[in-house]
């Protein structure tokens, strides 16, 4: 029924449905972007993510590098402050380790890539123990991978030496007598000179007889 004499309830069923009709349209419209919404909700909690690793990452301390002693300084100052600190720390850490001392010989100053690798071994230690990014996986690594492998290769290449074989006087036949606490350290002073000043003549000659160890690093003179 058309016109001015149409039924007003048919006329409200007909919008009705109408409605009906554009609401239907309408949702079938924005349903998809309901999924839209949600890959972006995904999208912002991966960017949240990454500005929170690339802070992490910001934060981290620079490493420090390690010196090395083949390619140290030609400085007696410089050649005397890292001695002193490695033979202090061979004392109060590294021969703490039965493996450690068993294994350094008497001679280990004479022996630069014995020096070298005690020098890295050092400062893998204070970065583990002592650095800003010291932690437990760094210590739990010295411990079980860098230590030892620094005491096998020290066995291999130099466990047998002694500071007999880099004596040539045939005079020279006295042995060290009482473990030094850091075996050799009274050769500190020459082998200073050597590496500092002339560190590609050959090693200097060991001194007929070594000098008792210090009091004031080791704790306590030689017995």
């Amino acid at each position: 029924m058309t016109g001015p004499n149409r039924d007003p309830e048919f006329a409200r069923a007909d919008a009705l449905a109408g409605l009906a009709r554009d609401l239907d349209d309408l949702r079938r419209a924005v349903d998809p972007l309901r999924e839209v919404g949600a890959r972006v909700n995904d999208l912002a909690r991966l960017v949240g993510q990454l500005a929170d690793t690339v802070a992490a990452m910001t934060k981290r301390p620079a490493t420090t590098p390690t010196p090395s002693w083949l390619l140290l300084a030609a400085d007696e100052t410089v050649v005397e402050r890292v001695l002193a600190e490695l033979c202090a720390w061979l004392h109060t850490i590294y021969l703490r380790y039965p493996d450690g001392a068993a294994t350094l010989p008497q001679c280990w100053l004479y022996h630069p890539d014995v020096v070298e690798e005690l020098l890295w071994l050092m400062h893998a230690w204070c970065a583990a123990y002592q650095g800003k990014g010291a932690s437990v996986q760094l210590a739990g690594d010295w411990h079980d991978r860098q230590r030892p492998g620094v005491v096998r290769r020290i066995r291999s290449s130099a466990g047998s030496c002694s500071i007999e074989r880099h004596q040539t006087r045939a005079d020279w036949d006295q042995r060290p007598t009482g473990a030094a606490p850091v075996p050799g350290i009274d050769t500190v002073e020459v082998i200073t000179a050597w590496w500092a000043d002339r560190r590609d003549d050959p090693a200097p000659e060991p001194a007929a007889a070594p000098s008792p160890v210090g009091v004031a690093l080791n704790g306590g003179p030689h017995r």
